[in-house]
């Protein structure tokens, strides 16, 4: 217990009202970078995502604000409308904010030229594309030699997935050769624990030069990061 001087009070509770507001009032000054951990419901920052890309430039594909990586990116999503599923829950669990979209594109299909970036990062993202083959293929060709592919991927186990059958190599050939594959309807056509995607890109000749079994970010997913030789 101490005690404080009458004359230091009031100097004490402008003190306290200050540090009150700052965390539930007022506006939050962004940090240089762009979605960076700044509001108290962003995860925090992926450091094997600092460790491999920091100064450098790339694309983050379906960026969220909740999920900030703070890295040199363009946000390119397949629309701008709020209204979607996703967008509602970003809205929702942000209070209200949203990571803006700099480029309307779908995934497997940008509009930019060859090895013009450095790197390619995705976080929950992979498993919505029907044919993740051709994905990836495509964000090899937008990336420099020795660019980076960074894909963080929900792992069966520990998601709503557990119950769910995990999607094979031969769906993903199948469905890369023009094959029809009905696929899960909850937006997730693919269905994985690490070893199926390390499977996948050793069968594709892909260059993988770090893994992380448990994500550093939401802990419910794996990490897998591809080299362009």
């Amino acid at each position: 217990m101490f005690a404080v001087p009458n004359r230091d009070i009031p100097i004490l509770l402008s003190f306290i009202c200050i540090i009150y507001l700052s965390k539930n009032y007022l506006p939050e000054i962004p940090k240089f970078g762009k979605n960076c951990q700044i509001y108290h419901f962003q995860r925090k920052e992926s450091s094997l995502a600092h460790l491999f890309l920091d100064n450098l430039e790339g694309i983050e594909i379906g960026g969220s604000l909740i999920n900030p990586f703070c890295l040199n990116t363009i946000n390119v999503d397949f629309t701008n409308d709020t209204k979607t599923g996703y967008k509602k829950s970003e809205l929702r669990y942000s209070k209200g904010g949203y990571l803006n979209v700099d480029v309307v594109a779908s995934g497997d299909k940008l509009p930019f030229k060859n090895e013009s970036y450095d790197f390619v990062i995705s976080s929950h993202a992979i498993e919505h594309f029907f044919d993740p083959i051709k994905t990836i293929e495509e964000w090899f060709r937008v990336i420099k030699i020795n660019g980076y592919i960074f894909m963080t991927i929900p792992h069966k186990e520990r998601t709503f997935d557990r119950l769910k059958n995990r999607t094979t190599l031969n769906e993903l050939l199948l469905r890369h050769n023009g094959t029809y594959y009905d696929g899960p309807d909850d937006g997730h056509h693919n269905i994985w624990i690490t070893e199926d995607v390390m499977e996948l890109c050793r069968n594709r000749n892909w260059t993988v030069v770090a893994w992380l079994d448990k994500d550093d970010v939401f802990g419910n997913g794996f990490t897998i990061v591809l080299q362009k030789k």
